[in-house]
């Protein structure tokens, strides 16, 4: 079994089935790495290196990546509750998120004030989720629940909510331009104009 030490590179490794729970990580470089099944609750990694890399089945919950680059992430089935995502270190010169979440639960997590073009959210719970003030255009949010998430000054034209329900999305304090909505869905959108529906 793999071991993970402070300061080390790692490339092309497969983690499989670690316990490393409210564990603190320093200057780690992964690289094209895989971890499945692991469990990092609690886990800090701070001023760690993610490229490329994708997590299957792990229990990120609580976890922080202060300083940390993350570029290229794929994680499936995976829980991430409670992150704040703003702890680390986003480059200013890049819009794209580079960042795939399928099957996941991010309930109560943070993407406050973020550029992060072409987040790619499928099949997820979004509970309790801060977009405020956050860039996510071109991104794909589908057949995710967003109950009660927080929009406010977020940049959401041209992202893709095919299938998603629960958000509340004031469309006089968000941009909405060139959004998809499934129809039934969109009437919720209707919300925060005061408009009455009748048959």
């Amino acid at each position: 079994m793999v071991s993970i030490e402070n300061g080390e590179q790692y490339y092309d490794e497969v983690f499989s089935k670690l316990t490393l729970q409210e564990a603190n990580f320093t200057g780690i470089e992964f690289e094209e790495c895989e971890f499945r099944d692991c469990q990092f609750t609690g886990t800090v990694f701070r001023d760690c290196k993610f490229i490329n890399c994708t997590f299957r089945r792990c229990n990120l919950s609580m976890a922080k990546f202060p300083f940390s680059r993350l570029t290229e992430l794929d994680f499936e089935e995976s829980k991430l509750v409670g992150i704040d995502w703003t702890m680390a270190d986003w480059p200013a010169y890049r819009k794209d998120a580079e960042m795939r979440f399928k099957n996941c639960i991010l309930t109560d997590s943070s993407f406050f004030g973020l550029t992060l073009n072409e987040l790619n959210c499928t099949d997820c719970k979004l509970h309790d989720v801060d977009f405020r003030d956050g860039d996510f255009a071109s991104s794909t949010l589908t057949n995710c629940d967003f109950s009660n998430s927080l929009f406010m000054r977020t940049n959401l034209s041209e992202t893709d909510f095919t299938d998603s329900h629960n958000f509340s999305i004031n469309v006089l304090e968000n941009n909405l331009k060139g959004a998809t909505f499934s129809r039934y869905e969109a009437l919720a959108l209707l919300e925060s104009l005061n408009i009455e529906l009748v048959d």
